[in-house]
């Protein structure tokens, strides 16, 4: 009778079991680590790796969930703290996409330049045959344009009266010598005299065309021909003929045009950066494509012309045409052996080649890929110059590398980076170019220009360039906090009254010595953080909080803000929180302080009125910064001015969780953004 409930019993048992283990282990899954056993770390902001959480949870600043970071290095959601568009593959993905990695080499190199080169006549063997004067063409012989002719071979006869006298003359001139010398009356300067005669006569015909077979025949016949002979000056091809029987031409127009290709040019393009690595006198083979004949080509000369529209240059080679086998305008291929000084080379498709920005993925180990802009010198063989950007030895990406730029855009959108982008100098964050420029955050430094997350960055740089130079440079030295008075926290005794406490935060209001929230960094009015209750006591010291979430998270864990340079009593050497290597810290915070300390007062107690506008100042209703005029957003009839794009779609989105309402007895400084710190955004300026 009692086997059946003892049963049931242990049934009920055996299920609690197992749905507890369940539960256990999905909780201890989700808390230290992934499926894989992986340990977490921490966790980081997926838009702002610099800040670190012990605990999971949503980033402060842009509302995401915190990511974490394994004990191998990788990250929960696919991307790696650090610089913009980094990735971690897991092997898995990385075998599936065929992702290869080689190393950067640094070694002289000797490669091939392979150009493709058009068979043109030499300049010096080409002739050219003009009309000597008015002439009339009565004969036009059998050689066209292409046809091979010899030396001395008749090409077309014509007639001139300008000749006819020549001829008559130079006829007459040597009837006359040879009576001369019949003569033996006479001086010998006298029987020179008519050979003189004989030559220049004979010089006037040649300059007209004659030649000196047909002067020959004169001078034995003592007969003027009629027709003038066009003959070929040489062994070769006729490339243009431009005469036809009974045409007229008049003195300087071209008859015919004749090469020798004995000896041929050949013509290459080359691109200018290759064009520097050639040198005349360089051996080059050429090779016919169609019968596979090779020749022995030299350089001889780089020209100096540059192509506009190819963008190249011309190099000029020159070799024997054996058999005439190499005609004007074929083409023919060129090896050009050549020897470069030892250079950083890489696989061509290592490289990611966007146009203006040239790319490559660097391996920093454990699936972890960082993109590393790059400039490129020479190419050739399959390789690449790397002239600035990589250093030998280091892994890179030579297979499989779009796919991994593919994720890399992913991450670097989901950041809010679409282009190139560059670290601001203030406040270390990364910040898109184009985005950058379209809101005139620029400034020109030094021949270089600087980009900036917002206009307070860009303000205090512009005041002090040289203290963020020196700090952003490699070998910067961190300058020594120097204590501020009465900054962070004011020294109080517990036993003393609250009355007294109330007359020194007064003084301190009246004052321009106004703390510093120790979690944020934001510059507080103690009046205002007494009245909200936001003040904590530690050790001795009060602390004042610009919103509730502040005050929370020091509460949990003051140890934590206290041990951040000044955070702790002593303020920081620029205006801005600085990020420590503690297992919780905030991403950097830049207050908005103006040049001059009475401007504090003037943001932290805005008087009561939509925007937060106080005196022409107006205030980010999101972020607290102060802020120029340019993005607005109208709601209920008042205008609200925000420091970034990222600020005005938040409020756009819930514009009631940034604004307090009336009846809930909200201070000014809360109606600015400051009260919400549920939804805070410090820092998130900069995204």
């Amino acid at each position: 009778m009692r086997k059946g409930p003892l049963a049931l019993v242990l049934l009920f048992a055996v299920a609690a079991a197992f749905l507890a283990g369940t539960w256990v282990a999905h909780r201890s899954a989700s808390k230290g680590g992934d499926s894989g056993g992986r340990k977490v770390l921490y966790y980081v902001d997926p838009m702002h790796p610099a800040y670190k959480s012990d605990k999971p949870g949503i980033a402060p600043d842009c509302g995401m969930q915190l990511e974490p970071v394994y004990a191998d290095g990788s990250t929960g959601g696919g991307s790696s703290p650090g610089t913009p568009g980094t990735v971690t593959l897991l092997q898995e993905k990385r075998q599936a996409i065929g992702v290869a990695v080689g190393k950067a080499e640094k070694a002289p190199w000797t490669g091939t330049l392979r150009l493709l080169g058009r068979v043109v006549p030499d300049e010096a063997r080409t002739y050219r045959l003009n009309a000597p004067l008015d002439i009339r063409l009565r004969k036009v012989y059998t050689p066209t344009t292409g046809s091979f002719v010899k030396k001395d071979q008749p090409l077309a006869a014509y007639f001139s009266s300008g000749y006819l006298v020549a001829a008559n003359t130079f006829v007459n001139t040597v009837a006359g010598q040879t009576r001369s010398l019949q003569s033996t009356v006479g001086s010998q300067v006298q029987a020179q005299y008519p050979d003189y005669q004989r030559r220049q006569a004979a010089g006037a015909l040649i300059n007209m065309g004659v030649s000196e077979s047909q002067i020959l025949d004169m001078e034995k016949t003592g007969k003027v021909i009629e027709l003038v002979e066009v003959r070929s000056p040489a062994d070769g091809f006729v490339l243009e003929r431009s005469v036809s029987e009974g045409q007229f031409a008049s003195v300087g127009s071209e008859l015919y045009r004749i090469a020798d290709l004995g000896k041929v040019w050949i013509l290459a393009e080359t691109y200018e950066s290759e064009g520097k690595l050639l040198r005349p006198g360089m051996e080059v083979k050429a090779t016919h494509p169609q019968t596979k004949r090779t020749y022995r080509a030299r350089v001889t000369e780089i020209l100096p012309q540059f192509d506009p529209q190819t963008r190249t240059m011309k190099v000029r080679l020159e070799t024997d045409n054996p058999g005439y086998s190499l005609r004007p305008d074929m083409f023919v291929d060129l090896e050009i052996p050549v020897r470069m000084p030892p250079a950083v080379t890489v696989p061509v498709e290592a490289v990611i080649d966007a146009g203006t920005r040239k790319t490559v993925f660097v391996d920093r180990g454990e699936g972890r890929f960082e993109p590393r802009p790059v400039e490129t010198g020479w190419r050739m063989g399959g390789r690449v110059e790397i002239v600035r950007g990589l250093m030998p030895g280091e892994s890179i990406v030579v297979s499989g590398n779009f796919l991994v730029d593919s994720e890399s855009r992913m991450q670097l959108a989901a950041a809010g980076i679409y282009g190139a982008w560059h670290v601001d100098p203030v406040c270390g964050m990364h910040v898109d170019e184009g985005k950058a420029k379209a809101a005139g955050k620029t400034v020109d430094h030094g021949g270089k220009t600087y980009y900036f997350c917002s206009d307070d960055c860009m303000a205090r740089f512009r005041g002090e360039p040289a203290k963020y130079l020196k700090e952003a440079g490699p070998t910067a030295k961190k300058e020594t906090p120097k204590p501020a008075p009465q900054a962070h926290g004011r020294q109080e005794k517990h036993a003393a009254p609250a009355a007294a406490g109330a007359q020194k935060e007064e003084a301190a209001a009246e004052s321009d010595d106004l703390p510093i929230d120790p979690v944020c960094g934001m510059v507080v009015d103690p009046m205002t953080a007494r009245a909200a209750n936001r003040v904590s006591e530690h050790k001795g010291k009060t602390y004042y909080f610009c919103a509730d979430m502040c005050k929370q998270r020091f509460d949990a864990n003051p140890a934590t803000y206290l041990a951040k340079p000044g955070q702790g009593g002593m303020a920081p050497s620029d205006g801005r929180a600085e990020t420590g290597d503690t297992p919780l810290s905030t991403p950097p915070a830049k207050p908005p302080i103006p040049a001059s300390p009475a401007e504090k007062r003037k943001i932290i107690v805005p008087p009561p009125g939509p925007g937060g506008v106080y005196r022409g100042i107006n205030v980010d209703p999101v972020c607290g910064n102060t802020v120029e005029a340019g993005r607005v957003s109208v709601y209920k009839g008042a205008t609200y001015h925000f420091c970034d794009e990222s600020c005005k779609r938040r409020f756009d989105a819930n514009p009631t969780a940034f604004l307090a309402k009336p009846d809930q007895g909200g201070t000014a400084a809360e109606q600015t953004g400051h009260g919400e710190h549920g939804k805070d955004a410090h820092g998130g300026h900069g995204k």
